[in-house]
């Protein structure tokens, strides 16, 4: 195959074109690190013999920005992007709307109300009800600190691995789904608390896996 410019294009550059086997996922989240260092931990543990056929990017931007850069980069593959918007409730005031939003525009959503530490708590089958995100995740710091034996680090770029070293994901999405399908299928998000959508995700790329 050729550029424009006529010239032949390399194994490389042909193989971004390819359409992933198994799924390209586009994960867009707001601007925590916590997010996009769990993600990345999931990528990391793709075997290399899946690199080319489950491919994970993950992207950060502001929480007003979630949908419209979605909708941005579904434009550039538009034939096999599988986009996800990952988000809290936290202080946001329009959490249900953003949520809506997203679905309509054929947009995949994993959510977390109130914030993703209570998706980590599952990893220990609890998912204690807390009053906002900062009691949440002073919450989380007291139960990781006594199960993996030091504090909890917002931005540990290992956080992945250490909950599903020191604790367990196949019950923790067992656990989510269960909390998650016991409330009213009427219920708004912004009441569901505590609860998690997030494990949607991580059960669907394990099933790829």
């Amino acid at each position: 195959m050729a550029n424009r410019n006529g010239q032949r294009k390399t194994r490389e550059q042909n193989r971004s074109f390819r359409k992933p086997e198994l799924g390209y996922y586009l994960i867009i989240t707001d601007t925590k690190e916590t997010e996009k260092n769990y993600f990345d931990g999931i990528k990391s543990k793709i075997p290399s013999a899946l690199q080319d056929r489950l491919v994970l990017k993950t992207i950060k931007t502001e929480t007003k920005n979630l949908i419209d850069e979605a909708q941005k980069q579904i434009s550039l593959h538009p034939q096999y992007c599988v986009p996800w918007i990952i988000f809290d409730r936290d202080q946001v005031q329009d959490f249900d709307e953003i949520i809506r939003k997203a679905k309509e525009n054929g947009i995949n959503v994993g959510w977390s109300n109130p914030c993703i530490e209570i998706w980590f708590h599952a990893y220990w089958e609890t998912m204690p009800a807390y009053i906002d995100s900062q009691n949440c995740c002073s919450g989380f710091d007291s139960l990781f600190t006594k199960k993996v034996g030091h504090p909890y680090n917002k931005n540990d770029t290992q956080i992945y691995n250490k909950i599903c070293c020191y604790g367990n994901e196949s019950k923790a999405i067992k656990y989510a789904k269960t909390r998650h399908t016991n409330y009213d299928e009427k219920a708004k998000p912004s009441k569901m608390n505590p609860c998690t959508t997030v494990y949607l995700i991580v059960e669907e790329i394990n099933s790829k896996l």
